[in-house]
């Protein structure tokens, strides 16, 4: 049985799932990411990437101080919350963000903390919550959407890591368990976004498998957020090893992903290509009711 989400407000937004594909966009302030690494590492250079991503079409700016590329080594807490809150801050005192939803992409509960203090509003974790015990209760208490990833092991052990009894099973054996901690620690279902983690201790074939069978998460109850955005699989696909060279690649994977009838949400580097495409495949794939 499908259930429909229920409608979620962030900031003065309303996200009414099914209606439309919203857009993540990311904004990654590493030195080290797969394909922006060092782009944008600066104040200067990150606030005026996310101007350009919101007169893009971006309904959601996600900001990530930790590379979560494949062997990506893990940055100290310090490190990570002295990237990433000055970022959140300078946004919320522009008023160009005044209303834009922003996600903090950490598996770290203090960072989740401090970034939503300084002006976030959804908690975007890789890990599902298992990397950090405290995650669910902190965020319950910020009383905040919480992106829920199917992942596996670390950024440097994940790709060793992609031995499935049942790829689509175990994902969701992941998730229903997840949700469960999540819910008894106070967060509201409701307020629960799953992500299943493409790219993420998932081989090629995975990847492929995973973007056919988005429906079967539907039976969840929860919204959908896919990340697709120039991944490897595109790179193999089109053979293209410049992540940056795989707009259209990432185009196709977008409308798959779309055509299903079980993607909320994209998270995606190319806001104003992706923009267009989606409006054109929620035409044809989300017939009007």
């Amino acid at each position: 049985m499908n259930h429909q989400p229920l409608p979620l407000t962030i900031r003065d937004r309303l996200f009414t799932w099914g209606q439309r594909t919203y857009l993540m966009a990311v904004l990654n302030v590493t030195p080290d990411s797969f394909s922006d690494g060092g782009d944008f590492n600066t104040l200067e250079t990150a606030v005026t990437h996310a101007k350009t991503l919101i007169n893009g079409g971006a309904d959601i700016l996600d900001i990530g101080g930790q590379s979560t590329r494949p062997g990506a080594l893990e940055v100290s807490l310090a490190e990570e919350l002295n990237r990433v809150i000055p970022v959140v801050r300078s946004l919320r005192k522009d008023p160009t963000f005044a209303t834009c939803p922003i996600s903090i992409d950490t598996s770290r509960s203090p960072v989740a903390k401090a970034a939503i203090e300084a002006g976030a509003d959804i908690v975007n974790d890789v890990t599902g919550g298992t990397g950090d015990p405290e995650m669910f209760s902190v965020v319950a208490e910020l009383g905040v959407p919480f992106v829920l990833m199917h992942s596996r092991g670390t950024p440097e052990t994940m790709q060793k890591l992609t031995d499935y009894q049942d790829l689509i099973g175990d994902i969701t054996e992941f998730f229903t368990v997840q949700i469960q901690k999540a819910t008894a620690a106070g967060i509201q279902p409701h307020q629960i976004i799953l992500d299943p983690g493409i790219g993420f201790a998932k081989t090629y074939e995975q990847n492929l498998d995973l973007i056919r069978n988005l429906s079967q998460f539907k039976t969840l109850g929860c919204p959908l957020l896919v990340g697709p955005s120039r991944k490897s699989f595109i790179g193999h696909l089109v053979n293209q090893p410049d992540p940056k060279q795989r707009v259209w690649g990432t185009a196709a994977a977008c409308c798959a992903a779309i055509a299903t009838g079980s993607t909320d949400i994209l998270r995606i580097h190319d806001v104003a290509e992706m923009h267009d495409v989606c409006r054109v495949a929620d035409a044809i794939y989300r017939p009007k009711t």
